[in-house]
């Protein structure tokens, strides 16, 4: 099991994959927003989402977690 933790504050602009779905190594969970910037959130390991922990238009904090790949 591997959690996905936020590395900034930003808002969250685009939930790309839902619970359930199935990740590989480097796709793309969420879409970050951070001063008119989109960065994207990558998966660091392949396997099935188990939880999405944000929203569209949720305002995360460095560290929150943002999902769980199992």
């Amino acid at each position: 099991m591997a959690e996905v933790h936020a590395e900034m504050v930003a808002s969250v602009w685009k939930v790309v994959v839902q619970e359930g779905d199935t990740v590989s190594e480097g796709d793309t969970l969420v879409i970050l927003e951070s001063m008119k910037m989109e960065i994207p959130v990558l998966s660091e390991d392949t396997g099935v989402v188990a939880r999405i922990e944000v929203a569209e238009g949720d305002v995360i904090q460095e560290g929150d977690l943002i999902a769980v790949i199992e």
